[in-house]
């Protein structure tokens, strides 16, 4: 049984502080890498739906691209007055998501070798930039012509049928 306190940094950051029943606290760093795990290991498992907790503006953001990109379904967005909760549902088809840690930067002229290093195929996932022009993958963020910072990523490896 664990409980969750929620406190703000003098940076504006906010911190999940989870007390376990040792009464050792923890201390959720990152939020986005959390949740992004979460449904990852829901999708390995064959669930239907995942419930992310706790959810800031960047994973909403995170979850409406591949929203966006029919990597995931209809999520709900519950405002429980602490740190807010998703109920996503799952489509069946993300084999891979997860976040980079730093934030890299990355130039437009680097995009291309980050898309050879990050995913598996050229033609595979997407790349998820945080720029001035907000969050977005990394086609728009070539159409736009601008560079930012590596948030995470996103996949599918799709099986060949078998021939007989």
């Amino acid at each position: 049984a664990t409980t969750e306190i929620y406190t703000r940094s003098l940076v504006g950051s906010v911190r999940c502080v989870q007390e376990t029943a040792l009464g050792k606290k923890m201390v959720l760093m990152n939020v986005l890498s959390n949740c992004l795990k979460a449904i990852v290991n829901a999708e390995r498992a064959g669930k239907r739906q995942v419930l992310l907790r706790p959810v800031n503006k960047i994973v909403i953001k995170f979850l409406r691209i591949m929203q966006k990109k029919k990597y995931v379904g209809e999520f709900e967005i519950v405002d429980d007055r602490r740190g807010k909760k998703i109920v996503l549902d799952l489509l069946g088809r993300l084999n891979k998501c997860g976040v980079y840690s730093p934030r890299f930067d990355i130039k437009i002229k680097e995009m291309d070798g980050m898309m050879d290093y990050v995913l598996p195929s050229r033609q595979i996932g997407f790349i998820v930039l945080t720029t001035t022009y907000g969050i977005m993958d990394h086609e728009e963020a070539l159409k736009k012509k601008t560079g930012g910072k590596i948030l995470g990523f996103f996949y599918q490896i799709t099986k060949a049928p078998l021939t007989n």
